[in-house]
C-alpha cells in the first residue's frame, strides 16, 4: 500500500541564536576531532553526554585521565578516567606505618609524572561511538 503525499512550505528567514564552540580535552590537550558547535543553553548538557560518553569508551591507562569540556576557557563537564593502581603496600608487614607513606607517596609522584608526559590515543571506535549516539535534546 502507497500513499502519495505533498509538502508545500515557505522558508521564514534565519534567525540569530546563541551557539558556542565547545571543545573537549583530554588532560588538558585540545582534541580536534570532538570540538563541536552547540547552542549557549544546551551546551552544559551536550558537554557532559559527551564527557561521559567518552569515559565510558576510553581504555584505562597507568594514569588518571581528565576529561573536559571547555566553552572558550570556562570548563562546564568534567569526567575523570581512573588509573590503575598496583598495590605497593602488598609486601608490607605491620609495622612502622612512615614506610607505607613513602611507598605510597613515591607511586603519587610516578603518577604525577607520567600525566605531564603520557599521550593519549583515543580509538577510532571510540570516537565513533561518542559520534555516534545523540545526547538528548
Amino acid at each position: 500500500m502507497f500513499f502519495l503525499v505533498s509538502f508545500d512550505y515557505e522558508d521564514a528567514g534565519y534567525q540569530t541564536a546563541e551557539l558556542v564552540k565547545m571543545d573537549i580535552l583530554l588532560n588538558g590537550n585540545l582534541v580536534e576531532e570532538l570540538v563541536t558547535i552547540v547552542h549557549k543553553d544546551k551546551a552544559h548538557s551536550v558537554g557532559k553526554a559527551i564527557c561521559e560518553r567518552l569515559k565510558d569508551s576510553l581504555p584505562r591507562q597507568l594514569f588518571e585521565i581528565a576529561i573536559q569540556a571547555a566553552v572558550g576557557s570556562r570548563i562546564i563537564a568534567r569526567e575523570t578516567v581512573k588509573a590503575y593502581r598496583k598495590n605497593v603496600l602488598a609486601k608490607c608487614y605491620g609495622g612502622d606505618i612512615t614506610r607505607k607513606m613513602k611507598l605510597l607517596k613515591r607511586q603519587a609522584e610516578g603518577k604525577k609524572k607520567l600525566r605531564k608526559i603520557g599521550n593519549i590515543e583515543v580509538p577510532k571506535d571510540a570516537f565513533i561511538k561518542v559520534l555516534r549516539t545523540q545526547p538528548d535534546k
